[in-house]
């Protein structure tokens, strides 16, 4: 074991949230150390957005994001805003472009959003060491004393400030673990129960069957659990549906209850059915339900049996059936694809624990939590990209302005 060395603040995972308390935690001269076991910093960056990292939302705020205290995450992100993620972007002329509902995504590739990091990080000389693993982390006096093991030795070090930023449980393959749950826990911290989140949801028997026969049909829609819902895209597959408005809603459905999609929104499909029957009786039902929906689902919706039926031979109860298959369509998920396509991992270290101005455990002074690992879970769309930005930097000035002191 080699000797000793000391920083000041240690962070533990150099995804989104790290290296953005690191840029910050370094910025009045402390001594910072960023570790990671990976082999590159900020991979679930760069896979994000399609490659290209849906990295913030222009209208993010804590109504967006799910917590058992929903007003925690107000003070990081009322102190740290998209906008001034935003201004940073510019700052390293970052080409980038807006898409629906908000999201903005770099132009070219997510890989501007890491290396701007880095040079964030530089810039204040903090170090990072990659395929580093943590052996073990203890408190001590007014300090942390840790054991890492790097390139095949274990090296002592010691930090005035740990902060832990090493996500949650999804994506497993790219390295994802339970060890930010693990040290919470060791240092007396609760947490709130963890599942996937911003997932896909599968189903079994015939709705499976459905899905797998329309695998790769889109359509527009309005998916509703409980009195939440969203409008945006669904999309079926060969283990049930995905698509954005299914990924937002999967973060509040929860085991044993239905979800109820609107495969029309914003037509009333008995108004308009009832209508055709008495507008356009001669014409086929498929035909006319092609012009609202995809033709495949109209297909699967109809059946044989009203596949090449006329819609003015149709009864009442027939045409309030296919309204309902339509605009009400209620549905049983059995379960969801897990962390293994889960975007985000859902609940983590209880908020009431700690500092929501500093990210620091109440209990545990020079100990900080901050991104994916806290109970703080945005919707899609940028959000959870603005939390690790927004508690980054909280922890970061935090640990600066006592770095000065």
């Amino acid at each position: 074991m080699t000797a000793d060395t000391h920083f000041d603040t240690l962070i533990i995972g150099a995804g989104a949230a790290g290296m953005q308390a690191a840029a910050f935690a370094g910025a009045q001269g402390g001594r910072v150390l960023v570790i990671d076991h990976a082999r590159a910093p900020g991979e679930k960056i760069r896979i994000s957005g399609g490659g290209r990292c849906n990295f913030t939302n222009m209208g993010a705020e804590a109504k967006n994001f799910l917590s058992q205290n929903p007003h925690f995450a107000k003070s990081a992100l009322k102190r740290y805003t998209q906008w001034d993620f935003l201004d940073l972007v510019v700052q390293h002329g970052i080409p980038y472009h807006e898409k629906t509902l908000g999201q903005l995504f770099c132009d070219t590739s997510a890989k501007d959003i890491i290396t701007m990091l880095r040079d964030e990080m530089e810039r204040v000389s903090a170090q990072l060491w990659l395929k580093t693993q943590l052996v073990s982390l203890a408190k001590a006096g007014t300090g942390f004393t840790t054991v890492l093991e790097r390139e095949g030795q274990r090296r002592a070090v010691t930090a005035q400030h740990v902060v832990v930023a090493c996500g949650g449980k999804s994506i497993p393959k790219m390295g994802a673990s339970s060890l930010g749950y693990q040290l919470a826990e060791q240092f007396g911290l609760s947490l709130t129960p963890t599942r996937p989140a911003l997932v896909p949801l599968t189903f079994t028997d015939t709705l499976l069957d459905e899905c797998k026969a329309l695998a790769g049909v889109a359509a527009d829609a309005v998916v509703h659990h409980g009195k939440t819902a969203f409008e945006e895209a669904i999309l079926f597959t060969h283990r049930g549906l995905s698509g954005p408005a299914i990924l937002q809603i999967s973060s509040y459905w929860r085991e044993s209850t239905p979800i109820r999609v609107d495969l029309a929104p914003g037509w009333s499909a008995q108004a308009g059915l009832k209508q055709w029957r008495a507008e356009a009786g001669k014409r086929n039902l498929s035909t006319l339900l092609s012009e609202i929906l995809p033709q495949r689902l109209v297909q699967s919706i109809l059946g044989p049996k009203l596949a090449q039926a006329r819609v003015g031979d149709q009864s009442d109860r027939t045409l309030n059936q296919l309204a309902d298959r339509i605009n009400c369509w209620e549905l049983q998920p059995t379960g969801s694809e897990g962390y293994r396509t889960a975007e985000v991992t859902l609940g983590g270290v209880d908020t009431d624990g700690l500092d929501s101005k500093t990210m620091e455990a109440r209990a545990v002074p020079g100990l900080y939590f901050i991104g994916e690992v806290v109970d703080v879970t945005g919707w899609l769309g940028g959000y959870n990209f603005q939390w690790a930005w927004s508690s980054g930097w909280a922890c970061g000035t935090a640990i600066a302005e006592k770095t000065t002191r």
